[in-house]
């Protein structure tokens, strides 16, 4: 497939469902999103494509706390560097698989910039 730009909601959807297949499937991560989330994903998939609508397309349809939802997380299931690594490297990894340009660089650098924030906000580690 060729790659393509980050232009409107339906490259949201493909980002986002792209990065959750890699995610659900993934040895170390996997198990925590299938656990948290289950059967509920019809659920947060459509929050996520706000989300990232939102920060990549300027959408302003998101409304969440995703700092507090993932406080909330880490009490249940404590989160350590490597989840987060982890978490980072698939999402980049998934952008350069199908997309180019100043959108896709904008969803990379936001990701990480999001994951080491929220690491260090809710883990407390470096």
């Amino acid at each position: 497939m060729a790659k393509q730009e980050i232009t409107d909601h339906n490259s949201i959807v493909l980002l986002v469902d792209s990065f959750y297949a890699k995610a659900r499937k993934d040895e170390l991560i996997g198990p925590i999103f299938n656990e948290v989330i289950g059967d509920h994903w019809d659920d947060h998939l459509p929050t996520m494509y706000k989300f990232w609508g939102d920060i990549l397309l300027n959408k302003n349809d998101y409304e969440g706390n995703p700092m507090f939802i993932h406080k909330q997380l880490n009490a249940r299931i404590p989160l350590q560097p490597v989840h987060f690594e982890r978490w980072k490297k698939l999402f980049v990894e998934t952008v350069r698989e199908l997309f180019e340009g100043d959108k896709a660089e904008l969803a990379e650098q936001r990701a990480v910039s999001i994951a080491t924030v929220m690491q260090l906000k809710i883990s407390g580690y470096h």
